[in-house]
Formats: C-alpha cells, sequence, structure tokens
C-alpha cells in the first residue's frame, strides 16, 4: 500500500486550520475595509463640501467627525489582527518613510521653490529631485525585499521540479 501524497497528510496539529481561518478571515475582513473605504471617499467629500460652505462647530468638523468614525471602524475591523501574536512578525515603520512624511517633504519643496518664486519648470525638477531622493533611501529595503523573494521563489521551483521529477 502506498502512503497519501504530502499535500493530503494529516497536519501535527490544528495550525492547518488556523491558518485556512485566517485566510477566510483576513478576506473578509478586506471586503469590509474595501466597502467602507469606497463608500468613505464620497462621503468625506460630501462633509468638506459642505464643511466649505456652511460652518459647524469649528473648521472642518464634519469633515473631521467623518475621519474619526473611519479611524474607529479601521480599528476595529484590524484587518491584520492573524499577526498579532505571530512573535516573527515585526512591524516596526520608520517615520521618515511613511506617507505623511513623504507628502510633508513634498510639501516643503514646493513651498520653498514657491517662495523663492520658482517656475512650474523649477518645481517639476525640484519635486523630481526629492521623489528620486526617497527612492533612493528607500531602496535598501526593497532591494532585501526582492531578495527573499527570489531566494523563496528558487526553493519552491526546486521542490516542485524534484516533485515532478519523481513520477
Amino acid at each position: 500500500m502506498t502512503s497519501p501524497p504530502a499535500l493530503l497528510v494529516e497536519p501535527r496539529s490544528n495550525d492547518h486550520w488556523k491558518f485556512l481561518r485566517d485566510v477566510l478571515v483576513f478576506q473578509l475582513k478586506m471586503f469590509i475595509s474595501n466597502v467602507r473605504d469606497f463608500a468613505l471617499m464620497p462621503v468625506s467629500l460630501v462633509a468638506a463640501f459642505i464643511d466649505l460652505f456652511f460652518k459647524g462647530e469649528r473648521h472642518g468638523a464634519l469633515f473631521y467627525r467623518v475621519l474619526r468614525w473611519a479611524a474607529h471602524s479601521e480599528k476595529m475591523i484590524d484587518v491584520y489582527s492573524a499577526i498579532e501574536s505571530d512573535p516573527t512578525s515585526s512591524l516596526e515603520v520608520n517615520p521618515n518613510y511613511t506617507v505623511d512624511a513623504a507628502i510633508a517633504r513634498l510639501e516643503g519643496v514646493l513651498v520653498r521653490e514657491c517662495e523663492k518664486g520658482g517656475t512650474a519648470a523649477s518645481i517639476k525638477a525640484a519635486m523630481d529631485r526629492t521623489i528620486e531622493q526617497l527612492h533612493k533611501e528607500t531602496s535598501g529595503p526593497r532591494d532585501r525585499v526582492r531578495e527573499k523573494v527570489a531566494r523563496v521563489t528558487d526553493k519552491l521551483r526546486n521542490k516542485i521540479d524534484r516533485g515532478s521529477g519523481e513520477k
């Protein structure tokens, strides 16, 4: 009697089922989050439009209320909760390379160029230089990810090639 293929062997624990559950829950949460984001786009724009023409408690009160609701719903959905219990998942982010930090750098360049009386061409050139600098500064992690993906791909290819050669 031959043994079953490796893919059909029972896992040693419930890791297999936990993994499948995490995949399904992640997909559901992504769907919910995307529907929320899709709805937030027009709602936030309408709120901002209303705030422009009707004075509330403060400038932008309705828009910021929508943002608070969005942030709260983001925490409730918690798309990436499956990795919170994983000790190998370190999610530290360099604050210099967040979207907000990149926008702040670009805004700074724009303001400086406008204050100098720059032309559209000089502003574009300064923005291009800043974007190129951001690319250079972040290329190290990007290159490491590419190398890891290439290694994993090679390992999978080798396994598949060995597995098909045994038949």
